[in-house]
């Protein structure tokens, strides 16, 4: 049976200082371009000034990591961020600004939760597909959204058009930071990496990473039925039990939700922030020792889990724990 969600297409860091988590991730291995930040005139005549959220990715083939940020200075901001200045017609403009304000307001939000991951992306082939079926079995969406922005050099286009939708299922007022949203964070589907945009970015870390394997989310006991069938219904797909888990297979990759009851034997020695939460994310690697060795080098700590991964504690990776996997 084919899927419209097929694999993990992106998770987000969320972070308060992006300098330092642009650093870490170098000590865990991972190359990190300097990031983007559009900038603009907060008033007629001034100069332009960083706004809205920044972000930089790790990348790999066909996922990728993103860090990113809310702007409200330039001290989060690492010195060799790209600025980017705002430019549109002036009858979208305003539409645009808002946008950006709106994105980094929920950038704040989640971080008034707690710092670590907020944003879980799965990978389409067919998103108006995707976007047609939860409309059918009754679940909101912002419908599918279009971006353009400049290809990377040597890419096979000089444009990335990104394609994508974000689910916005929380029911009550107060309950969650905002549209586009479920209880965890910001949950969508995006179109596939195009392969001749993607193989242009640096896709070769030192600390061997190939790829995004699993992402993890932890939720109540009593809440694991009703999480189970609205990830059902998201990906349109069953999720086979593995001890206290449910795992939903995806092509290459896996979501794994969790009971809070279960964290000390997935991921030992880890506390909960506040539930539900997307606790950690898996990369896998082409040689486990060497990354591990990396990160003893980087004086990176690391902890055993049940499975023979290890990870880093979410207490050093700024609020996720980051698994590493054989790939």
């Amino acid at each position: 049976m084919s899927h419209d969600t097929t694999r993990l297409h992106h998770v987000g860091h969320i972070v308060r200082d992006l300098a330092e988590a642009s650093a870490l991730y170098g000590r865990l291995g991972f190359v990190v371009p300097p990031p983007s930040c559009p900038t603009m005139p907060r008033s007629e005549g001034a100069a332009p000034e960083p706004f809205g959220a920044a972000n930089t990715h790790a990348d790999f083939p066909d996922s990728f990591l993103e860090l990113a940020t809310c702007v409200d200075g330039p001290g989060r901001l690492p010195a060799d961020t790209r600025l980017v200045p705002l430019e549109a017609p002036a009858e979208v403009l305003e539409q645009l600004v808002e946008r950006i304000g709106e994105t980094s307001a929920h950038l704040a939000a989640y971080l008034d939760r707690f710092q670590g991951l907020h944003i879980l992306m799965f990978s389409s082939p067919a998103i108006d597909e995707a976007a047609a079926r939860l409309t059918a079995v009754g679940v909101r969406h912002g419908g599918v959204n279009t971006v353009r922005r400049a290809a990377p050099s040597g890419a096979d286009s000089p444009v990335e058009t990104i394609r994508y939708l974000e689910i916005d299922d929380v029911r009550e007022p107060g309950t969650g930071p905002g549209a586009g949203t479920v209880p965890e964070g910001r949950v969508g589907i995006v179109a596939d990496l195009d392969p001749g945009i993607q193989s242009a970015r640096h896709l070769d870390h030192p600390n061997g990473a190939t790829g995004l394997a699993e992402a993890t989310l932890c939720v109540a006991d009593e809440d694991l039925a009703a999480t189970r069938h609205r990830y059902a219904t998201y990906l349109g797909r069953h999720p086979r039990q593995e001890r206290e888990a449910l795992i939903f297979d995806l092509d290459g990759a896996a979501l794994k939700i969790i009971p809070k009851s279960a964290l000390p034997t997935t991921l030992p020695g880890e506390e909960l922030p506040e539930l539900p939460a997307l606790v950690a994310y898996t990369v896998t690697v082409r040689d486990l020792p060497l990354a591990r060795d990396l990160l003893h080098r980087n004086d990176i700590p690391v902890r055993e889990t049940p499975t023979g991964d290890f990870f880093v504690p979410a207490k050093v990776a700024l609020g996720t724990a980051v698994v590493f996997r054989a790939g």
